[in-house]
């Protein structure tokens, strides 16, 4: 029986963040399922990127992802081996979702491996867990990061323990290598 992970996403979450996990891990043989706030059709995804001049990235539209299994309140964290969250503007806005903490604990308390890239550590640091951890993600996001207690390391991956981050989408290959990595621990 192939282990399961569970992507957590919303609207406005970064194309290539949750469009080359979910592939990647499909393509090792992982059930892949996807929450969101709510079950719906397609999730609208943006596309960051960095343009000559800008101080900041600019955001687009990107393609719309069809893949939604269920909404978080559905969802019963302990049938998954491994939860992967994108970034994109979609954690900003997911982390005031109740039932998405209960999540997410989950996945810390049992130290199951978890994924989070970009703008993803948001989630984690809205509830509190990361203290004491190293890791990474987008530049904009250190202060957060930082004032959960974590240190923020700026490189394409940091692995602590069961937690693996990366800075952006630049970084997907590495991030998703070792993410898998911890999966096929027996």
């Amino acid at each position: 029986m192939p282990k399961k992970v569970l992507i957590i996403a919303g609207d406005g979450v970064e194309a290539q963040e949750i469009f080359y996990p979910y592939y990647r891990l499909k393509e090792e043989g992982f059930d892949v399922h996807v929450a969101a706030p709510s079950k719906k059709d397609v999730l609208f995804t943006v596309v960051h990127d960095f343009e000559p001049g800008w101080e900041t990235y600019s955001e687009k539209p990107g393609y719309r992802f069809p893949w939604i299994t269920l909404p978080f309140k559905e969802v019963k964290p302990g049938n998954y081996d491994g939860l992967v969250i994108p970034g994109g503007r979609a954690p900003e806005f997911i982390r005031t979702y109740p039932e998405l903490e209960k999540i997410v604990r989950y996945f810390f308390d049992e130290n199951k491996p978890i994924a989070a890239i970009c703008h993803g550590p948001l989630v984690l640091t809205a509830y509190g867990l990361v203290k004491g951890r190293e890791m990474t993600s987008y530049v904009a996001v250190k202060p957060d990061v930082e004032r959960a207690g974590a240190k923020y390391l700026d490189k394409e991956v940091v692995v602590d323990g069961n937690l693996v981050t990366s800075r952006a989408w630049p970084d997907l290959p590495v991030f998703m290598k070792e993410f898998i990595k911890l999966l096929k621990k027996p």
